[in-house]
């Protein structure tokens, strides 16, 4: 009746106490919230008598630097929201397990003083397996004791591993990012009991493979200050209002600052609203639409005019200018590896000479092998491991020639696979031939066979096309059919992006997200954008390069967390599995598949992309490229007790047991049969 008081008596205000008391508080409490974002925002907790009543953004950020707008405020709605699911009525607080399956346990451990004794009974016994296998996805999940199901966990590991082996038990967990002790707690455990860690970041497509491809690198990204930085802009399947809800405000304030922010997305999203130019590119072909980007780029940045920043750039940062042997293929040649730096007579007994790549110097006319390629990783003097266009052999400067057009021996026909046709296209381009241990051999630049696949003649015989108007690849008018977007648009956004880039010296952008990675061949729907941005000289600049946000968390501590979340104390090295290929194995999803070209057009000549892709995991596996478990089709436990029992009495002696009995036949790995 207190709303009656109210309207009798309102100068009393009472309604005012309700207020007060929700917004009490006797401490605050900095903290963020430890889930799956990569905000990383900054909260001040407002707790009284030890339940959270309100939260609040902190606003004491430092300034990074004078010209940049200043991070605060940090939050989105989900974080000032948090509390909401600490005190859900749905939260779950305790363990709960299936009804057929706890019946199950208890009756067996009423039956049976040993708990793996109590789990074999139930897991021997096939109308008792059935009974709880069945009701899987059906809900009816009942509260259990946590001294139960810990002993439940407990006992199926290791009934699992004595009669089947340790390298049967897996575990999987999303990033330790998330904490760095919960992850650890359950990895060390699978590493110290002899089980497996199933990797997380491909597992659920965060990682971006073209990063570790071109780079080699995780996914080093931009911090998103730096888009202030930036004055062309270009977000591509990124969402940024919902996945980056605590830094957009910096697209704001670099659009206000005169930055031009464009979004290519096949909705009209989020972000795209307020973007000053919106193209809708049809769903998962991104990839036609900058490959004819590159196509404009190349041919009135670098062909028709050299802009000199860029070319600069290629020369001192890229491996364009990196010599690549042509080998003959009938009547034609095509592009075959690096030219290697021990193949010719100046580098025959350098270390590691098989890695180590080479350029043609201007200023010595002769080849060179610059620092930087990965011989260099792994030699024995370090410090020689980015690319620097200095000889490895006497440190002397190397200016390296980018591109044979203009002086060549000779103009030779090579052959270029296109994949969205399946055609093979001869295209002219420059060589030069060089003595080497083997002989004579053409070669060209990287720049130059770039130049030939995307369809950029510079006055060269073969089949290129004539304008951009000719639907060959990759011209504009080619990605239309793709792409749905018009060739004006497209040229338009070449011109803008590249101008861009030349008058800021690399200031253009490109912010890219998960959507895209989720895509099959997401490899290639980002390795032409990054090719757009290295031939502009945009990556490694600040306001430019390719920046990905998804799943690009860094652990600070990772050397000494590894080593205890891995127990690389105890044994080395750790049991490590890749989640994809775990399930796409184990779960017969192969059974599902057909050939590699029943998805796509391979070029016949190709080495690896042929027959079944199960085929080339199994025969990796076999040549030890990567780990697979579990390894044997038996109980290691059993093999290596075999071993002892046979005579071997050391680590060395049972390993080469289980070896022979590969070599025999009577060992199989598990990946082979995986049934």
């Amino acid at each position: 009746m207190g709303w009656i008081q109210d309207l009798v008596k309102p100068e009393a205000r009472d309604w005012e106490e309700f207020y007060r008391n929700r917004w009490q508080h006797d401490k605050v409490v900095r903290t963020t919230h430890g889930v799956n974002c990569t905000g990383g925002c900054s909260w001040a907790v407002y707790v009284k008598d030890g339940i959270i009543t309100w939260e609040m953004q902190q606003t004491d950020y430092p300034l990074l630097c004078g010209d940049i707008p200043p991070y605060e405020p940090r939050g989105c709605q989900r974080g000032i929201s948090a509390s909401w699911y600490v005190y859900s009525p749905i939260r779950v607080k305790y363990p709960y397990v299936r009804g057929a399956l706890i019946d199950l346990w208890r009756d067996a451990r009423a039956a049976h003083a040993d708990p793996v004794e109590a789990w074999k009974s139930i897991m021997q016994d096939e109308q008792k397996r059935t009974r709880f296998q069945r009701v899987r996805g059906k809900g009816g999940f009942r509260r259990a004791t946590w001294d139960e199901v810990l002993e439940i966990i407990a006992a199926a590991c290791l009934y699992t591993a004595k009669e089947w082996g340790p390298d049967r038990v897996f575990g999987f967990s999303p990033i330790p990012a998330m904490s760095y002790l919960s992850y650890a707690a359950g990895s060390r455990f699978l590493q110290l009991f002899g089980g497996v860690n199933m990797s997380f970041y491909d597992w659920y497509a965060d990682l971006p493979n073209a990063f570790p491809e071109i780079w080699g690198d995780q996914t080093d990204v931009a911090e998103s200050a730096d888009w202030f930085n930036s004055r062309y802009i270009i977000s591509m399947g990124s969402n940024l209002s919902m996945t980056r809800t605590p830094d957009v405000h910096f697209i704001a304030e670099a659009r206000h600052a005169g930055t031009k922010f464009v979004v290519i997305a096949p909705d009209f999203s989020q972000v795209a609203k307020y973007a000053d130019w919106w193209i809708p590119v049809e769903a998962g072909q991104d990839t036609a639409l900058w490959m004819a980007i590159n196509h404009v780029i190349l041919k009135e940045f670098h062909a028709d005019r050299q802009t000199p920043y860029f070319i600069d750039y290629l020369k001192r940062y890229s491996d364009s200018s990196f010599l690549v042997e042509l080998t003959p293929s009938g009547d034609v040649f095509k592009a075959g590896q690096f030219l290697r730096a021990n193949r010719v007579a100046r580098y025959v007994g350098v270390e590691n000479g098989d890695w180590k790549m080479l350029v043609h110097d201007c200023k010595s006319g002769a080849l060179r092998m610059p620092k930087g390629s990965v011989g260099f990783r792994w030699q024995e003097q370090l410090g020689q491991w980015n690319i620097k266009m200095e000889d490895g052999l006497d440190d002397e400067p190397i200016d390296p020639e980018l591109s044979f057009r203009d002086e060549h021996d000779e103009v030779v026909q090579v052959s270029f696979h296109e994949f969205a046709e399946g055609g093979v296209y001869e295209r002219g381009l420059p060589v030069r031939y060089v003595e080497t241990i083997d002989g004579r051999v053409a070669v060209t630049t990287v720049y130059d066979l770039l130049m030939a696949q995307f369809g950029v003649s510079r006055g060269l015989p073969g089949d290129y096309p004539q304008d951009y108007d000719d639907e060959r690849p990759y011209t504009p008018a080619w990605q239309e059919q793709f792409t749905g977007i018009g060739r004006d648009t497209v040229t338009r956004l070449a011109r803008e992006f590249a101008g861009n880039a030349e008058a800021t010296e690399g200031k253009s952008m490109i912010i890219i997200g998960a959507s895209i990675n989720h895509w099959y061949n997401n490899n290639q729907s980002y390795r032409a954008p990054i090719t757009a941005l290295i031939l502009t000289g945009c990556p490694g600049r600040n306001g430019g390069g390719m920046n990905h946000y998804v799943g690009q968390e860094k652990l600070t501590l990772v050397a000494p967390w590894t080593s205890m979340a891995l127990a690389l104390d105890w044994a080395k090295p750790p049991r490590l599995q890749q989640t994809p290929i775990w399930h796409y194995v184990h779960s017969d999803q192969w059974r599902y598949e057909g050939d590699f070209t029943d998805y796509a057009r391979v070029p016949p000549e190709t080495k690896w992309a042929k027959g079944h892709a199960v085929e080339l995991t199994a025969a990796a596996v076999r040549m030890g490229w990567m780990p697979f478990f579990p390894q044997f089709n038996r109980n290691p436990l059993d093999l290596v007790s075999e071993a002892e029992a046979a005579g071997a009495v050391n680590d060395g002696e049972i390993v080469e047991r289980v070896a022979e009995q590969l070599r025999e036949g009577e060992l199989k790995l598990s990946v082979e049969d995986p049934d």
